[in-house]
């Protein structure tokens, strides 16, 4: 991957590595083995080169410029020229150009779907999580993403999520314990698996899942900084806050919708998780022009 390539991908805080091997396996899917565009092939020359637009269809928020960069890049065995005209995070209005690019016309198009799958996916991630952090503007409560991403697509649409103003809470099963019901029930309750976490895992951050007060103030009293306030009332939410005070940080979770935004951070609770945010996330339509010859 030639170095312009990388550059973007570092400064999005994005793994050189990890992109690559997402768009290796999204090209080969769409390119098959070996890699090979037959309707191009048969009609355009090989020598033909062309210039085309990544041009927004609708207004939302960019991710994945990095992305996309990458996928013709390797398309094109680096020698395509991509030039972002915006950067991930901003507003776009329909009909704005994203960015340019410019190459061989056959590998222009062999990573066309593969650039457009990946860019809309994230940008409607982005664009959903900021009309999340819009509603939460003003606000001391933060919107969280989850684990209920695509699988292998993980790394991007967390950092789409960021793109768009929300918060990662955490990347998968290994680097923050999570203590959930049935590890509750597998360990005798919450308090009790708390503390095997802790004993065993002493330098990992523990998220502890509670559904009463009580079971916050018990979990809260052995120890625990973070919890997840799973299917509370905005009512017993307030209890919450009150209870533990500024001793945990919290999180309420379980089926929130935007039009909760408001209510929920009311309560005072520092966080609010929606699943919804890279599970179902409509696409923003972006469209890969090229330009007459």
């Amino acid at each position: 991957m030639k170095q312009s390539t990388v550059d973007l991908l570092e400064a999005a805080g994005l793994s050189v590595d990890a992109v690559t091997r997402i768009v290796a396996a999204a090209l080969e899917e769409d390119l098959g083995t070996p890699a090979r565009d037959v309707t191009s092939l048969a009609t355009i020359d090989a020598a033909q080169q062309s210039t085309g637009d990544l041009v927004a269809r609708a207004s939302g928020v960019v991710a994945g410029l990095p992305v996309a960069a990458a996928v013709f890049d390797l398309a094109s065995d680096g020698a395509a020229s991509f030039v972002a005209q915006v950067t991930d995070g901003v507003r776009v209005a329909r009909g704005d150009v994203l960015a340019t690019v410019t190459g061989s016309t056959r590998s222009l198009l062999a990573a066309e779907r593969t650039a457009l799958n990946l860019l809309c996916r994230l940008s409607g991630v982005a664009t959903h999580t900021r009309a999340w952090a819009d509603r939460l503007a003003g606000t001391k409560t933060r919107v969280l993403d989850t684990r209920k991403t695509t699988p292998g697509l993980r790394v991007l649409e967390k950092y789409a999520v960021r793109a768009g103003g929300g918060t990662n809470k955490r990347m998968g099963l290994y680097d923050v314990a999570m203590v959930k019901d049935n590890h509750a029930v597998a360990a005798g309750g919450v308090v009790a698996a708390y503390r095997r976490v802790r004993e065993a895992f002493p330098d990992v951050p523990v998220q502890v899942e509670v559904t009463t007060v009580d079971e916050a103030v018990a979990v809260v009293a052995a120890g625990a900084d973070f919890l997840l306030c799973d299917n509370m009332k905005p009512d017993q939410l307030r209890e919450v806050v009150t209870a533990v005070g500024d001793r945990a940080e919290l999180e309420a979770t379980g089926g929130l919708t935007l039009e909760m935004a408001a209510e929920y951070a009311a309560t005072g609770v520092h966080y609010v998780s929606v699943g919804a945010l890279t599970h179902s996330s409509p696409i923003l339509d972006i469209a890969f022009d090229l330009r007459p010859q």
